[in-house]
């Protein structure tokens, strides 16, 4: 029996990075000759005040390591998200088999591989679910390390597997290609849609706020605004499926969620790729705005707004879509890793 033990960031709030893990980890659990576990890591208390003091007072040591560091962090108990419904086995401790236990830590934990895996020869991969989120620590030795021991190092877009290989060229043919699915049957798409455009304030805030801001004025008053913030995933469901336009303020992503299931719910997305989401970035469903241009950005939409038979348009391309991200595309990908595990 192979342990197969991810890694997550124990933050509040939504994450779709923790919702794919979650995902993976509850399907590995119902296959046969594998059982998956989470453990979730936060930062210590006495940290947390020791890095605010050091902001407030400034460091005399200005080449300190940035970054978490392995001792700053401990297993927070009983902790799991909340947001998503994902049944997961949590496991309370860093007790690690090296002939049992195959460990994946996330891009942003990679550093920690020096400390507490690779001196103990346990198995480990790294799981890249952010190009541009490669470089945790200043501390490049550290990383290379971590790479350059690492069994495999997971993907899932076309532009994280060039920012590893740019950020890490020696370990390219170690890196394996993996899917993650959305469920496209959670969008009942026989309710009627209302005139209501849909944002997410958590991605770059201020740029969302510049947009909402200059449109306050302009948008004829039958068109209403809606943030989806801090729900719960059945909430956020329901109101893409309401939702006629989703923006979408993707900031340097290897392959943003919320623009995919928001297309699948049947809106309209305008904004930006985040990079990562140029590979499904298509027109008519997509319409791709270079981040920064807040001006274009809501003409855009005020273009958009009485768009004609949208829905019946889009319904070939949203089956594509739903086809590329589909549960058994997810399936597949992890048994292959699998048995190369």
């Amino acid at each position: 029996m192979k342990n197969i033990i991810f890694f997550v960031d124990a933050k509040n709030g939504p994450s779709g990075g923790a919702k794919v893990i979650y995902q993976y980890s509850s399907f590995i659990n119902s296959l046969n000759g594998f059982t998956s576990s989470i453990v979730h890591l936060e930062k210590k208390k006495s940290y947390k005040w020791r890095n605010s003091f050091t902001k407030i007072v400034g460091s005399k040591n200005r080449k300190r390591e940035t970054g978490w560091q392995f001792k700053e962090l401990k297993v927070k108990p009983g902790y799991s998200y909340k947001w998503f419904n994902q049944k997961i086995k949590i496991k309370e401790n860093l007790d690690f088999n090296h002939k049992e236990d195959f460990i994946i830590l996330p891009e942003i934990f990679a550093h920690f591989a020096e400390d507490f895996l690779i001196k103990k020869n346990i198995p480990y991969s790294i799981f890249v679910q952010n190009g541009y989120a490669v470089f945790p620590t200043n501390n490049i030795k550290k990383l290379n390390l971590a790479y350059e021991n690492a069994k495999f190092i997971l993907s899932y877009s076309k532009d994280i597997r060039e920012c590893i290989s740019l950020a890490y060229p020696k370990i390219k043919k170690k890196i394996i290609d993996v899917n993650y699915s959305i469920d496209s049957n959670k969008f009942s798409l026989k309710i009627k849609k209302q005139n209501l455009i849909t944002y997410m304030p958590r991605k770059l805030p201020k740029h969302s706020h510049l947009v909402i801001s200059f449109l306050k004025n302009s948008l004829p008053k039958k068109w209403k605004i809606k943030a989806i913030h801090n729900l719960a995933e059945k909430e956020v469901y329901k109101l893409l499926i309401k939702s006629k336009i989703f923006l979408a303020f993707s900031e340097l992503e290897g392959l943003p969620l919320p623009p995919v299931e928001a297309a699948l719910a049947g809106n309209k997305v305008i904004g930006y790729t985040g990079e990562g989401g140029k590979e499904y970035w298509k027109k008519p469903i997509f319409t791709e705005i270079k981040s920064s241009e807040i001006k274009l950005f809501c003409k855009t939409i005020i273009k958009n707004l009485e768009i004609e038979n949208f829905f019946k348009k889009t319904k070939n391309q949203r089956k594509k879509i739903s086809i590329k991200f589909s549960t058994l595309n997810e399936k597949q990908s992890i048994r292959k890793f699998l048995k190369k595990v």
